[in-house]
């Protein structure tokens, strides 16, 4: 009776962490190519979406982009019995001080917040640009008509509400057009403050920037791999938190690079034909995205974006010199290539939303020892813990095992100095918060 008893708490063990789920696959399978082509083409018809552009017209500028995009949301809405709340969030910036402000003018953010069932203060954000450029940013009557950048990552934004409005999640899920992007990231500040001012318990920031192309300016084609960009660790560290990363690790394990993490295992999972490419580095080389200004209030955030970019279609006035045609226009955006990527944001909402909370406290033990003791906090809604550990030159969690419903244990065997390790939340559906870095030392 005993081993039989063993043997049905192996067998209930492995079911929870070994397990897929059936509801990520038809989300996947949900996305629409065809939608995202219809939303793109759309977004490209106001002409410019220049932050500074005109607001008063129905048909150019930014300020019928972004009711259009206000509409759509309130569209999904009515589709799913009012389950998304669509409003505003605005502040204003003014020309003096701001080399990039052509004139004062209010920064308007379109959100849209799909409540959760049980954490309805736990949020995670899909964020797209509505704003586009000319080649001079300053300009704001020329034709600019974004098509990648960014109207590949709105479409996704609001792509991503159509289909995971459809079922219901335990923690919120947010939509958001983002304004003011190329001016100085103005949107992503703005609501990244409107966050931190509301209270939200933010467990992450996928923002998506440029999606759709993927045919690089060095000839590389490319229909599989995205890249990741995440900070090692948060701008916003104590000097204590920075003392202590010297001598017990973790100078790769802040909560933006756990995110990246997290993203790069759900996709290897549930979408193993894709190539999620890590990149430890905030964002490309001296240039940066709306997940910033996140990461700077200590928010977890990272940019998913195309591999292989074309430069020639970006921030360019739409010309042809010497025989190449520049412009961000429609026929440049590859649609089976942005529904991939919106499914990859997709099905990490929805684990990260169907998840429970992250435990908030993790100490580790085991200075000249032969065992690795680890403790941790109790988190509402788990059914189960995992402990993660992985050499310390890999990039990802490469070992794990499932312990059960306890708060500590002993992995014995195992030395501490030559691994780093994490623990993440289960439920019994197998659904895992985000890893959490160990951030006490067991006296």
């Amino acid at each position: 009776m005993k081993y039989i008893f063993t043997l049905v708490i192996f067998i209930f063990s492995y079911s929870i962490t070994a397990q897929t789920n059936q509801k990520i696959y038809d989300i996947i399978e949900d996305v629409s190519e065809e939608r995202l082509r219809q939303d793109v083409k759309t977004l490209t018809e106001f002409g410019t979406r220049n932050t500074f552009s005109d607001t008063i017209s129905n048909t150019r500028g930014i300020g019928a982009a972004r009711r259009w995009i206000k509409n759509e949301f309130e569209t999904i809405s009515k589709n799913c019995n009012n389950c998304l709340d669509v409003f505003y969030q605005k502040d204003f910036v003014t020309k003096e001080g701001n080399r990039r402000v052509p004139h004062d003018a209010w920064i308007v953010n379109v959100v849209a917040i799909q409540k959760g069932t049980k954490y309805p203060n736990r949020y995670i954000i899909m964020s797209g640009d509505i704003d586009s450029r000319a080649s001079d940013t300053m300009d704001f009557t020329t034709d600019a008509p974004g098509a990648n950048d960014n109207a590949s990552g709105m479409a996704g934004a609001i792509e991503a509400a159509r289909v995971l409005s459809k079922y219901k999640f335990e923690s919120s899920i947010i939509y958001v057009g983002l304004s003011g992007e190329e001016q100085g990231l103005f949107g992503g500040a703005g609501l990244a403050k409107y966050a931190q001012d509301q209270g939200w318990d933010i467990i992450g920031i996928l923002n998506n920037d440029m999606i759709g192309n993927i045919e690089g300016v060095d000839g590389v084609i490319d229909n599989r791999t995205f890249r990741i960009f995440s900070e090692p660790v948060p701008a916003n560290e104590t000097e204590q938190q920075r003392r202590a990363r010297r001598f017990y690790g973790g100078e790769v394990d802040g909560v933006s690079r756990q995110l990246a993490r997290y993203v790069h295992k759900t996709v290897k999972t549930y979408m193993p034909e894709m190539n999620p490419m890590m990149v430890y580095r905030l964002d490309r080389f001296g240039r940066g995205g709306h997940h910033r200004p996140f990461n700077d209030l200590g928010f977890a955030g990272i940019r998913i974006m195309e591999a292989h970019e074309n430069y020639t279609q970006q921030h360019q006035d739409i010309r042809t010199e010497n025989g190449i045609d520049y412009g961000d226009t429609f026929e440049h955006v590859n649609f089976d290539y942005a529904k991939k990527l919106t499914a990859v944001n997709a099905i990490n909402m929805a684990s990260l939303a169907s998840a429970p909370p992250a435990p908030s406290t993790v100490a580790i033990g085991g200075i000249v020892e032969p065992s690795v003791k680890l403790k941790w906090n109790a988190v509402d809604g788990a059914k189960g813990y995992k402990i993660y550990w992985r050499d310390t030159t890999s990039p990802t969690w490469d070992y794990s095992r499932y312990v059960g419903d306890v708060t500590q244990f002993t992995l014995e065997g195992i030395v501490i100095d030559n691994f780093y390790f994490g623990i993440a939340a289960v439920d019994e559906e197998g659904f895992e918060s985000v890893i959490v870095f160990p951030n006490e030392i067991m006296r």
